[in-house]
């Protein structure tokens, strides 16, 4: 290196250092970015617990969570509890904006005896006077439960994973008694005993593993890469089984080494896969990261605080709560993770989006919400730009756990909530939502246009939630897209047919293949009109694609739920209405 590029980079170290002192990054020199205390500081909202503590201390702090978080839905508080490896007798009830997660390697080595449960709610609008239909926004992942009860309730709707989890038992998730269910996700995990689906409307479980019976179903159920799953059935039983997932990489995970040091396991890419990642007891592919390669990010962080740490070539993990934003958090190295634990959400305040990621190999984007804010955005999260065009086929940008809300806790508005430019990219459970309930609700408040486009080329969705925005609610203009389940509620506020008229006749449809694509396919489709204003208000189609060969839909329907109007036609032109009254309509194959 010349006499001036040394100086150069001199100079650029000497601003860049003072910069991050300036923003409050490093507290002295040479201190690492992440874990200048020895031990992780998680913030006051993440409790850690070993099997030495008391019993008692560690249920009555699930028992304080609950009681302040079980009706808190448009609340801002965030809560983590995390168990180191070993066993525990514990009732855990989560309530809204709290996650559980063992600190093991493998899910068996965080053992819990009692459960680890999701319960119904008091519904007066359903028969059975509980539902589950609002039970967002809480997650378990990376532990074991035996259920001293007869199974372990996990009666949830969206935004709410289970990952990595063993249920030495039966594992129920309804409410009961029939109470409504709005679908779900599990991913990685095994069930020793049977699956009670009972009134879950629609849900995807992903490479896992099913020891007994999977029980019930309503609209949809898909079954993508899992053993022991029931045999394929569209429509009666509504079940979509695909015997393999053609590309995933699983979300990556906290856990303590065998000398108590906090690392970050980043699993590897599997094509073609089925079962778990660890059943076989060996290490699964990927690497492993220390808690000092991260800037552990707290609400306050500013985003140029957040950015600088990035710059320096951290990796990037959210303890629980809000992150006020006047600035994108931008990723622009190749293979950052950037992980949230305790559901922390990103709120952009200034109309810019939320997270914003380069074209580059690799970056992981897992376990965090995303609000849009008063002020308007283009898009609240960017994957790529539009000039993106290269190959990521061997270690694809991934999205895990990103759940997008416009309205709800406050009002928020944003013309698109998720656009993916790069090629390649997975999308594993995303709920893009348009608030039908909450705070700022309203056709001309939380306004939105459309949930999610997907431009890039050979991009992978595994479980697809896009729901209540004002026009299409997934566009696909890519080549070579693959989704696999998707579900997808139209607006329910669309106060006239002027209104909500698109280009192509009355209404939008949910899922929009661009005319230009030549090849597209899709498995476990669900569109559901609930037009809730009084007025007649007609969705021409609920999936809208191009006629041709390569362009082929798997096991779809259409639903009228309740309310006026309805949907005329399941797929372009085929399919029967669904329109006045409750009734559905299911297509096995597009075009037959």
């Amino acid at each position: 290196m010349g006499t001036f590029s040394m100086r150069r980079r001199a100079i650029t170290l000497g601003v860049v250092t003072a910069a991050v002192t300036a923003a409050g990054v490093i507290p002295q020199p040479g201190v690492a970015l992440a874990n200048w205390g020895g031990a992780p500081d998680f913030g006051p909202n993440v409790f850690i617990y070993d099997p030495s503590t008391p019993a008692a201390e560690i249920q009555a702090r699930f028992d304080t969570l609950f009681a302040e978080q079980e009706r808190n839905e448009m609340g801002t508080s965030r809560y983590a509890v995390l168990l180191k490896p070993g066993a525990y007798q514990l009732d855990a009830r989560l309530g809204y904006y709290t996650t559980i997660a063992g600190l093991g390697a493998s899910p068996d080595d965080v053992n819990i005896t009692g459960a680890v449960r999701v319960v119904g709610q008091p519904d007066p609008g359903s028969v059975a006077g509980i539902s589950a239909l609002t039970n967002f926004w809480r997650g378990a992942e990376n532990l074991a439960v035996t259920p001293t009860d007869w199974s372990n309730q996990w009666a949830v709707s969206q935004a709410s994973p289970m990952r990595r989890v063993h249920i030495k038992g039966t594992l129920w998730l309804e409410p009961g008694n029939g109470g409504f269910s709005s679908g779900g996700y599990i991913a990685d995990s095994k069930v020793d005993g049977i699956t009670i689906n009972g009134s879950q409307q629609q849900w995807l479980t992903r490479d896992s593993e099913l020891g007994g019976e999977w029980t019930n179903g309503v609209w949809n159920q898909v079954f993508s890469g899992v053993t022991g799953a029931p045999a394929q059935g569209f429509p009666n039983p509504p079940y979509t089984t695909l015997p393999t997932s053609p590309v995933t990489r699983e979300k990556p995970y906290l856990y303590v080494d065998e000398r108590g040091k906090y690392r970050v396991f980043v699993p590897g890419l599997r094509k073609d896969s089925s079962g778990t990642t660890w059943a076989s007891g060996a290490a699964a592919p990927g690497r492993s990261l220390s808690i000092n390669d991260f800037y552990v990010a707290k609400p306050g962080d500013s985003a140029t605080k957040i950015n600088i740490a990035l710059g320096l070539g951290k990796h990037l993990l959210l303890t629980p709560g809000v992150y006020h934003l006047r600035d994108s958090i931008k990723v622009t190295r190749p293979d950052t993770v950037v992980l949230g634990i305790g559901m922390p959400s990103l709120a952009p305040d200034t109309g810019r989006a939320a997270l914003e990621v380069a074209d580059v190999d690799g970056v992981r984007i897992a376990g965090v919400l995303v609000d849009a804010g008063p002020r308007e955005s283009d898009t609240l999260v960017t994957i790529g730009s539009s000039r993106s065009s290269r190959d990521h086929s061997r270690n694809p940008i991934s999205l895990q756990d990103v759940f997008f809300r416009i309205g709800g806790p406050w009002e928020g508005k944003a013309r698109t909530s998720l656009v993916v430019h790069s090629d390649d990219t997975i999308i594993d459970n995303i709920w893009a939502w348009r608030g039908d309930h909450g705070n700022g609700i309203g056709w001309t408040r939380n306004t939105g246009d459309v949930g999610v486009i997907i431009n890039g080329d050979d991009v992978t969705a595994y479980g697809l939630f896009v729901e209540h925005y004002q026009k299409w609610q997934t566009i696909w203009n890519g080549e070579r897209g693959r989704t696999i389940f998707y579900q997808s509620e139209l607006p329910y506020d669309p106060p006239s047919q002027a209104a909500w008229t698109s280009p192509t006749g009355p209404g939008w449809a949910s899922y929009k293949v661009s005319p230009s694509v030549r090849t597209h396919e899709a498995w476990g489709l669900g569109v559901y009109s609930y037009f809730n204003q009084g007025v007649d208000i007609r969705a021409a189609r609920g999936i809208e694609a191009p006629v041709r060969p390569g362009v082929r839909f798997h096991d779809a329907v259409t639903v009228f739920l309740d309310g006026s109007g309805g949907i005329e036609r399941t797929i372009n032109d085929a399919g029967t209405p669904v329109v006045g009254s409750y009734g559905t309509s299911t297509i096995v194959d597009y075009p037959a």
